[in-house]
């Protein structure tokens, strides 16, 4: 199984691709990806730079994060709602 290329490597890609592409090589003979990887590549990462990219990344982590934090922080306050109406 292939790995992952990282966010900063799709940037460098897609770059490549736009250069290669606008010299008439197709998609799959200038960055060796399908057309559908191509495009949602381009649908997420399009016109982003790669510090943007990893800023993206990590703001994705930290929101990720900060949801499981409220979740857990929204089911303590319920616990103790039930438990101050003596319902335990």
């Amino acid at each position: 199984m292939a790995k992952r290329p990282k966010p900063e490597e799709i940037v460098a890609k897609l770059r490549q691709a736009d250069v290669l592409i606008s010299q008439g090589q197709s998609v799959a003979e200038a960055i060796s990806v399908s057309e559908v990887t191509y495009y949602r590549w381009r649908r997420e990462f399009g016109g982003l730079k790669s510090d943007q990219v990893r800023r993206m990344k990590d703001l994705e982590t930290e929101n990720q994060r900060l949801r499981k934090a409220i979740a857990d922080l929204t089911l303590d306050k319920l616990i103790l709602q039930e438990a101050s109406r003596g319902n335990y």
